[in-house]
């Protein structure tokens, strides 16, 4: 279908709560979305494309034909899109990293030697699968808990057939592993350690726990102290293990609480869960591309994905943001759990401090995971594809006008390489041969200059940039673009827009298409500094002529000119240009009268260089 024929259809749908599917031309489904009214949610992708962010225009770039199904509410339509969303896996929708599902831990009983390991589905091969969990990651932590627990061998050697041969390893020494490889260790001693494991597994922590708290008490009454300081360290251990195998297992759970944040180059993804009031354990995802949308529709997909699929559920889940689909969701996970589940956006107290510490861990996720050199790199690939450049914009030159009446009109040139600023190629321009200001022509000469230079081979100007920017809108980006057209330079341009509080609001082509940034924080804030970096040099340089001009004015080569009359005639006359130009009658309304000849006569019979 055309663009034209899609805009048309998406008119033509009901007011209806439904489901819509964007397909390709491959019959791909790319995107599945839901939405109150079909007719207003779906008639968005296809009207004022400029107010997209970089990855809607990209899925409806794509799009070359929908569906759509009505449901009866809201509700259906959520649980609708969350059932398409696992089956089509859609690339434009927001997903979770691990799609492998929900795993189980295998333990291979039949050998002389049991082991854990994770699978992703139970099979009938003799082994024992406890399960499904929540995530890989803290499954893997219940494993690792369990071994380090009862202190069982998470080494590479396999027994029997490597008891005797080699000397313990460091896990040994550190006290974290009985030392099965040793031939003092009887396998009935591995089968015992493995037996409460097991128990453990099946939920059994009060029945190991109590007889760990005999052992221990027999031990300490036989005297036999190291023996009872070491069953009393597992009976602690597995009394943690305990609280955090529930929470993994997805039940039992009092509160989880969710937090989420927004990189530029990674975003995470953060459940904390909580169990009588004590932290028990942790589950995050990180995903790699950025996520341009809003936090509340990042939350309110990723809570759905997270949860859907478990049976036991906690009783409130605390969230970082107000959700628009807070009701259909509750009622979502509540008939999932067979009881209330109350989502929650505290404010302030006790709640809103566990929110920020689970915001916390997404940042220190986030940042741990990504370097500085991977950040700017993704940043600046996301600018190239909003903008739609070839190439990677490495070197970024922005320009800007500045002056006071028709004095001290001058420019700024920054320079951004890398996303960040390299100030030794900072330029600075005085504007020649002005009669008055005019920022079209400024920046045209500004431009013309700069590139002249740069033909001419001039070192101070060598550098070729990959885009430039240019504080204003289509006009001043259309004169730049003018300017290298004359001189069949190739490199993009585009305008900084600032909004009535003066800021920037969006980039502009020369033709007057609007490139909406605020839909990507980290784009936003960049091209912001840009455009303040930029502003703020011109106006210090304008600031230091403006110094120079008023400090060091012409006007104190006149014989008996002092401070205050030099400053009478520039308030008067408001430039150096006025004044000489002024004839003898306008200048003695400013100034007494022998004043006013020493100042005709200076300017008519010398005239010193500037």
């Amino acid at each position: 279908m055309t663009f034209d024929e899609l805009k048309e259809k998406a008119h033509a749908l009901p007011l209806k709560p439904g489901v819509y599917i964007m397909q390709n031309q491959k019959n791909e489904v790319i995107y599945v979305g839901k939405a109150k009214a079909l007719k207003n949610r779906v008639s968005q992708y296809f009207a004022d494309l400029a107010s997209h962010t970089e990855k809607t225009r990209a899925m409806v770039s794509q799009i070359d034909h929908f569906d759509v199904i009505i449901a009866d509410s809201e509700f259906e339509a959520l649980v609708l899109e969350n059932s398409l969303i696992k089956r089509h896996q859609p690339h434009y929708n927001i997903l979770l990293k691990d799609g492998k599902g929900y795993p189980y831990i295998r333990v291979s009983v039949k050998d002389p030697y049991p082991t854990f390991s994770l699978a992703n589905k139970a099979a009938e091969d003799g082994a024992r699968y406890f399960g499904p969990f929540g995530s890989r990651l803290s499954t893997q932590g219940i494993i690792d808990a369990l071994r380090l627990a009862l202190k069982l061998p998470s080494c590479s050697r396999k027994f029997p057939r490597d008891v005797g041969k080699e000397r313990p390893c460091l896990n040994y020494h550190m006290g974290q592993c009985d030392g099965y490889c040793r031939t003092e260790m009887s396998r009935e001693r591995h089968s015992e350690a493995m037996g409460q494991a097991l128990r453990l597994l099946e939920g059994k922590f009060q029945e190991v726990g109590e007889d760990l708290k005999a052992e221990m008490e027999r031990a300490a009454e036989e005297l036999r102290f190291e023996r009872a300081a070491e069953l009393r360290d597992r009976y602690q251990a597995i009394e943690l293990l305990g609280k955090r195998q529930k929470v993994v297992a997805g039940s039992l759970a009092d509160t989880d609480v969710v937090g989420f944040h927004r990189g530029s180059a990674k975003s995470c993804f953060v459940v904390l869960h909580y169990v009588d009031g004590e932290l028990a354990a942790k589950d995050w995802d990180l995903m790699e591309a950025p996520i341009e949308e809003d936090e509340g529709t990042v939350v309110s997909t990723l809570v759905r994905q997270f949860y859907g699929g478990r049976g036991n559920l906690p009783r409130q889940i605390l969230l970082p943001c107000e959700l628009e689909d807070e009701v259909p969701l509750t009622r979502m996970l509540s008939e999932a759990a067979g009881r209330r589940v109350n989502l929650i956006t505290p404010q302030r107290g006790a709640k809103a401090d566990l929110i920020r510490l689970a915001n916390k861990n997404a940042v220190e996720e986030t940042e741990r995971a990504t370097t500085g050199e991977e950040r700017q790199n993704k940043l600046l690939e996301l600018l190239a594809k909003m903008l739609n450049i070839s190439g990677f914009p490495r070197r970024m030159e922005a320009y800007d006008i500045s002056n006071t009446g028709d004095d001290d009109i001058v420019a700024s040139m920054t320079v951004f390489v890398n996303g960040r600023p390299l100030k030794r190629d900072y330029r600075h321009f005085k504007l020649k041969d002005m009669e008055h200001p005019d920022d079209y022509a400024s920046m045209e000469q500004v431009l013309r200059r700069r590139f002249q230079r740069y033909l001419d081979g001039d070192e101070r100007f060598s550098e070729r940039p990959d885009v430039l920017l240019i504080d204003g809108g289509a006009t001043h980006a259309r004169v730049v673009q003018n300017v290298l057209e004359a001189w069949r330079l190739d490199i993009p341009v585009f305008g900084m827009v600032k909004d009535g509080r003066h800021r920037t609001r969006a980039l502009v082509t020369p033709e007057g298409q609007e490139i909406g940034i605020q839909g990507n924080p980290a784009i936003f804030a960049l091209i912001g500094q840009i455009q303040e970096e930029t502003h703020r040099f011109a106006i210090e340089f304008n600031r230091l002529q403006r110094k120079k001009r008023v400090q060091g004015s012409i006007l104190d080569q006149i014989p008996g000119i002092g401070e205050k009359r030099r400053n009478q005639l520039l308030k008067y006359f408001k430039s150096v240009k006025q004044i000489k130009a002024a004839s003898l009658e306008e200048l003695e309304g400013a100034v007494p009268k022998s004043t006013a000849q020493a100042v005709y006569q200076f300017f008519r019979e010398k005239e010193p260089e500037a």
